[in-house]
């Protein structure tokens, strides 16, 4: 009969493609593993994984169970966590991700609020693009997140809560060339932009604006997910920063940075969403961090 470490395996599999590796993240042997997956096939029948070119590809079967699998060790994980919580009362950890937008306009003030009410709570904050906390998400090493979910696709074990819609623009330090009269994006690309790491749907998004080959992904001249840092170069160079309004306000009050006129640059916007597991029981402390968050628009 197929048991939570078999599933377990399974997933392992999967995300390494590879059997050394998912033995060793599962602390097995390599035989043991490869023990472990081939009684989970003679079990259900089914070819799980296939060899091609020296790659370990899941077969179709294989991506049927791994689905519900995911589900069920979830569910099992957050069976164990909350029956921790219940015995103790409260959680000693408080653990969640926020994109770099979110980073630099919410998390600030939620957090301040969060160490006030639960001070005795350890608080950790990932700061990452939306893929990565998914994935933290979904190997709950975090206990919700706060992010762009325009890749996020809606699944039955996810739970999304839409916060907010941020409106992006390109902007520029006040004394920029381009400042103060409308140009084409081909103009400010010139000058270099800076942004977070973007999706590869909205480079070639760019790169048709530029009249470029739509193989070949423009290269940003800077990317990174400080936010902040990225306002820092372009109040000290020539150096163009794709931004929100909501996060740029700061230097736009003071006037050092002015949005751009760029004609036939498209509306861009960032739909930032709460995500968490929806089979996952939240401590009061997650509780309360999301309620924070919501409080704030």
């Amino acid at each position: 009969m197929t048991n939570l470490h078999q599933l377990e395996h399974l997933l392992a599999l999967d995300e390494e493609r590879h059997f050394a590796k998912a033995a060793h993240k599962v602390h097995l042997s390599q035989p043991a593993f490869s023990r472990s997956i081939q009684a989970l096939e003679k079990q259900t029948g089914l070819l799980l994984f296939e060899r091609k070119g020296g790659e370990i590809r899941p077969t179709p079967a294989g991506q049927f169970l791994i689905q519900r699998a995911r589900i069920l060790v979830l569910e099992a994980k957050s069976l164990k966590r909350d029956i921790g919580l219940y015995q103790q009362g409260e959680v000693g950890e408080l653990v969640f991700g926020v994109g770099p937008f979110p980073a630099a306009t919410l998390a600030g003030q939620a957090i301040e609020k969060i160490r006030l009410e639960f001070p005795r709570v350890s608080v950790r904050v990932e700061i990452d693009n939306p893929a990565k906390l998914l994935s933290l998400l979904l190997k709950e090493e975090i206990d919700f997140f706060v992010a762009d979910t325009g890749e996020v696709n809606a699944a039955p074990y996810l739970n999304i809560q839409p916060l907010m819609r941020q409106y992006g623009h390109l902007y520029a330090r006040s004394q920029h060339p381009l400042a103060g009269q409308a140009h084409r994006f081909e103009a400010a690309w010139e000058y270099g932009i800076a942004s977070v790491k973007l999706p590869d749907m909205l480079k070639a998004g760019l790169g048709q604006l530029l009249g470029q080959n739509s193989r070949n992904l423009p290269q940003l001249a800077l990317e990174c997910d400080d936010v902040n840092l990225l306002h820092q170069i372009a109040l000290s160079t020539n150096t163009i920063v794709a931004s929100t309004e909501l996060a740029a306000k700061t230097w736009l009050d003071k006037g050092t940075l002015v949005k751009l006129d760029i004609i036939d640059f498209p509306p861009l916007f960032s739909n930032i969403a709460i995500v968490n597991l929806s089979s996952r029981s939240p401590s009061p402390a997650t509780t309360y961090a999301i309620e924070q968050f919501k409080q704030l628009v």
